[in-house]
């Protein structure tokens, strides 16, 4: 089992604020003492552009960036020259969208997503639809709060293109069945493109096992530094797609009339690198891995039982997911006739950090029948008197407004 409160101390922003109470992993994670050292040492004593220079420094520099590849590529179960790095989630789907969806949608196709997804797995579509033509189909979710798997049997059918969804939702905190999604995709011969920026961080993923052509993840969400995370692909179609940025060291050779491509994963990766993020971010999914990853679930799983059992016992508050085996440790809540930015700014009157608003996902609050929501999260750092702040906290709440 997972010793949250020495991991804790692994954490030197506890150290700066002893009395917070931080729930906000979704939204970002805190990062160890490890990853923070790791990328000082390699800026103090590596410091030198990869991929440039023949002469020992930038060598030490590019071999340690390709480590770091690695690492991160074998975390999730991933073949390296399959990983390209981009900034994060968010510039992944994009990549997606405008190197294999500029190239292979048009007027006839469809492309399924879910009410389910965070912005970056929406817009991107709808972006790339009014310029190509193509239809976007959202899939439903259940009363319960779990995506409609018999509506996905139902339209994900020839003539879908592409099906695009959530690991793992950062709303309801839902883990969707991805392999039986990216079954149903293919037997269409439909690409499945997963957003794991929730997933990956919190529970066991293996890519090749789960089959998924392209996954994309956040560095930041996972322990890492900002500005880091990536695109995992399918050889075949990194291959295929045409590159999505022009510069530096994606290319092979540049004439006045032209130019030719680098080999995968290069191809994708103009400019030059954010090769201390990447040292950072293997540095944190090393640490994830010693404390194992089943570990990791468990813990932000029996937390997330806990709170919906304490929340769910108070008047006027309202929880929304699934209470189930298949929950991550994210918990939307609302209070009645309470804005979620008062319940916030009064949490946060009390030292416990909670994020109030859309949550990037505004579509799944329609759904849901409500315009925003308050939301805790949970890390590896998090202990159950945290939990036990935030419920005292919303007792509060409630003498005020109630």
């Amino acid at each position: 089992m997972l010793d949250a409160a020495r991991v804790k101390q692994d954490f030197p922003v506890f150290d700066a604020y002893p009395d917070l109470v931080y729930l906000d992993s979704t939204a970002t994670s805190q990062k160890p003492r490890a990853v923070i050292d790791a990328m000082t040492r390699f800026q103090a004593e590596t410091n030198a552009n990869p991929h440039r220079g023949i002469y020992a420094l930038a060598e030490a520099a590019t071999t340690a960036y390709e480590q770091a590849r690695a690492d991160v590529a074998r975390f999730l179960g991933a073949d390296p020259q399959t990983l390209v790095w981009t900034r994060n989630a968010t510039e992944a789907i994009n990549l997606v969208a405008r190197a294999w969806g500029a190239t292979n949608l048009g007027p006839k196709d469809t492309v399924v997503l879910t009410v389910m997804e965070h912005h970056s797995n929406i817009v991107p579509w709808q972006l790339l639809a009014k310029e190509k033509g193509f239809r976007i189909h959202y899939l439903p979710i259940t009363k319960e709060g779990r995506l409609d798997m018999a509506k996905a049997r139902e339209v994900i059918r020839p003539g879908v293109k592409l099906l695009s969804f959530a690991h793992m939702s950062n709303l309801l905190g839902v883990v969707n069945p991805v392999k039986d999604l990216i079954e149903l995709a293919h037997r269409t011969g439909a690409i499945a493109v997963v957003d794991g920026a929730q997933a990956a961080a919190h529970l066991p993923v293996n890519v090749q096992e789960l089959g998924a052509d392209c996954y994309a993840f956040s560095g930041h969400k996972m322990l890492g530094p900002f500005g880091i995370g990536g695109l995992l692909a399918k050889r075949e179609l990194l291959e295929a797609m045409p590159p999505y940025q022009g510069g530096g060291d994606m290319i092979r050779e540049v004439t006045l009339d032209g130019a030719t491509w680098n080999d995968v994963p290069q191809k994708f990766e103009a400019g030059t690198p954010n090769a201390v993020g990447a040292i950072g971010l293997a540095t944190a999914v090393e640490y994830l891995t010693k404390l194992g990853m089943e570990n990791v679930w468990q813990h932000e799983h029996d937390l997330a039982e806990y709170t919906l059992q304490k929340l769910d016992e108070l008047p006027g508050v309202t929880t929304y997911g699934p209470h189930s085996d298949d929950r991550g440790g994210v918990i939307a809540f609302t209070i009645k006739d309470v804005h979620p930015h008062d319940i916030a700014s009064m949490l946060d009157e009390q030292g416990i950090a909670v994020r109030a608003g859309h949550h990037c996902a505004q579509p799944l609050h329609a759904a849901l029948g409500i315009p925003s929501s308050a939301r805790a999260s949970f890390g590896v750092y998090t202990l159950k008197e945290d939990v036990d702040a935030l419920v005292g906290g919303i007792k509060k709440v409630l003498n005020v407004f109630m």
